[in-house]
């Protein structure tokens, strides 16, 4: 089933609907979840309440592309449950997706408005338009799907240690473009 006609089943208000979404689009979902939770019963209920999101937000919004959709209320909702459960702790390789980007990134405070957070994704997007396409993946595999390094070097056929370095290369020109932006010092 194409990702039109699950919309049109939303629009229609069909049960069917979640059905679809869960056998096109289920499994990134689980997955965007599971790398940033690591815990399959907290998973499984991020992926139900992301079916959820989509069920409240797809009428009235038509969304396009439906996995990237799906896949971004997946990731804030399994972002506010990983804060919920390690307000005290530490998860190992999704914090260290977050401190490999803190240097790349202006504090909280310099972006407290909406304005300036949304000058802040506007130059993040023009950064990643920027890119080549590998380079464009391997950024968007790691720091939106929290994928482990050793996952994208499987799907990039490289090696640990050299998407490692590309990463790093990556960010060091994040920063740079950043500082050029005026959102670092």
């Amino acid at each position: 089933m194409t990702d039109e006609e699950i919309i049109s089943l939303f629009f229609e208000r069909s049960e069917q609907a979640i059905n679809e979404l869960a056998k096109k689009h289920g499994t990134a979902v689980a997955r965007v979840a599971r790398n940033i939770l690591g815990n399959e019963q907290d998973t499984e209920e991020c992926v139900n309440d992301t079916y959820l999101g989509a069920w409240n937000a797809i009428p009235p919004h038509r969304p396009s592309p439906l996995r990237t959709f799906v896949c971004r209320i997946a990731r804030n909702l399994a972002t506010a449950k990983y804060h919920s459960n390690t307000a005290e702790k530490r998860n190992s390789h999704y914090d260290l997706a977050l401190d490999e980007l803190e240097d790349c990134l202006a504090d909280k405070s310099s972006v407290e408005n909406a304005y300036e957070a949304k000058e802040l994704a506007e130059a993040i997007n023009s950064f990643m338009a920027s890119l080549n396409y590998t380079d464009r993946f391997l950024f968007t595999r790691r720091y939106w799907y929290a994928d482990p390094v050793k996952d994208i070097a499987e799907m990039a056929h490289s090696t640990p240690g050299s998407v490692t370095v590309r990463l790093f290369r990556i960010r060091e020109k994040l920063r740079r473009h950043l500082e050029k932006e005026g959102f670092l010092v």
